[in-house]
């Protein structure tokens, strides 16, 4: 009778077990999802910082991606591109050391994207920043002074935070990028009443005050979603960061675009003083076309990219010899983009054009070129494209500095 009992009592617990595993399975599915790694900014006990992925330390060595292939033109959209030229690009990215691409947008396919995300980083191990624009290129101009262009970015941004959020290879979001140009009324000027009247300089710090604090809103707001992954200020050079450090106290990290040639300058001693946050130089880089002698030239960008990154590192956790506030970086860019010179012109997307856009003194080699403009917005990429394709998509060519860079992260010590 007690055998009896005993086997009925165990069938009837194996019977409640099997029901409550198709419970788990059938009716809770979204607990089985992956949930993705918690990234975080450490403070060492020397005030350095480092950036941890479940942990374990992660220095950026990134790329700023944005394959358009020959022909295609600003609206070009990774998630939409059918040729998924990823498999091609993270395969070199991987070979040469590169763990960490930067997307400047989400995608009108959210579906195409995050199976480029996932397939970036599971089969290649690289892991993606998200930015959003935050409505710097729409038309009209931007209005971060209006409550309802406000409402509608910071809609649109949360809702790509929750689109993306669980894909297991995000690693940091992104907001803005240069938008502080916008300030002076040079680039895409706005309208704000609250500054009608003032000096320019006034006007200036009024509009930083109302966009930062914009941002610093929406980083909030991240946060509340999204706690497992950091936010990132986007901004141009240093200008109103002293402004940013008061109105943007919930941001994570500082992300600067920065073009000074071979040498950073004085940008980390400046941000321990007026921005105490870890710094992400979220774009960079030098172009590989000599302008003075009117000729590629591959050296000439390769010299400026492995100084950069040498201060880079030497200014980061790893390197006792710096700051100890440098994340990493993310070179503009992978891959060239052959429509940059002229975007309102589709009869040169298909050219490579070698006319300068503007001029940089700090990159001095060919400085001395005609009208001085040395900066040549088509020959950025690390990696250069052909006419002739393979699959689909336009052969890469890895230029001088892709194998430089290769070289010289060997040597970096990441612990």
């Amino acid at each position: 009778m007690i055998l009896k009992k005993r086997k009925l009592f165990f069938i009837i617990m194996a019977t409640l077990f099997v029901c409550g595993v198709a419970i788990f399975i059938f009716l809770k599915p979204e607990i089985l999802k992956y949930r993705p790694k918690k990234v975080t900014v450490a403070v060492l006990k020397d005030g350095r910082y480092q950036l941890l992925v479940g942990g374990a330390p992660y220095f950026i060595k990134g790329v700023c991606y944005n394959p358009a292939p020959i022909g295609a033109s600003y609206d070009y959209d990774l998630g939409k591109d059918a040729n998924k030229p990823w498999f091609i690009d993270a395969k070199l990215m991987r070979d040469m050391g590169i763990n960490t691409i930067r997307l400047y947008k989400q995608s009108e396919d959210p579906a195409g994207l995050k199976e480029a995300i996932g397939d970036i980083y599971k089969k290649y191990g690289i892991r993606t920043i998200l930015g959003h624009w935050l409505g710097f290129w729409e038309y009209p101009q931007p209005a971060y002074a209006d409550p309802e262009f406000r409402q509608k970015i910071k809609e649109e941004v949360l809702e790509m935070v929750e689109t993306y959020k669980n894909e297991e290879g995000i690693l940091l979001w992104v907001l803005g990028n240069e938008n502080n140009y916008s300030f002076s009324g040079r680039v895409n000027p706005w309208l704000c009443p609250q500054a009608a009247g003032s000096s320019p300089i006034d006007t200036i710090n009024i509009k930083a005050e109302i966009y930062y604090s914009f941002v610093n809103e929406i980083a909030k707001a991240i946060h509340e979603i999204d706690p497992l992954h950091p936010v990132v200020l986007g901004n141009g050079e240093l200008l109103c960061l002293d402004t940013a450090a008061k109105a943007c106290p919930d941001i994570d990290i500082i992300g600067i675009l920065m073009y000074r040639g071979r040498s950073f300058g004085n940008i980390f001693n400046f941000l321990k003083k007026v921005f105490d946050k870890p710094l992400l130089f979220i774009e960079f880089g030098a172009d590989s076309y000599n302008s003075y002698k009117k000729e590629e030239d591959q050296k000439m960008q390769s010299f400026f990219l492995e100084n950069q990154w040498k201060e880079i590192y030497k200014n980061s956790a790893f390197d006792e010899a710096g700051s100890g506030i440098c994340l990493g970086g993310i070179i503009f860019e992978w891959s060239d983009e052959w429509w940059k010179h002229n975007p309102e012109a589709p009869s040169g997307w298909k050219a490579h054009d070698t006319e300068a856009g503007w001029s940089s003194g700090s990159y001095y080699l060919d400085i001395k070129a005609e009208r001085n403009l040395n900066m040549n917005e088509e020959w950025f990429g690390i990696v250069g494209i052909s006419e002739e394709e393979e699959s689909g998509v336009n052969k890469r060519i890895p230029r001088d500095a892709y194998y430089k860079l290769k070289e010289l992260w060997q040597g970096f010590k990441i612990k």
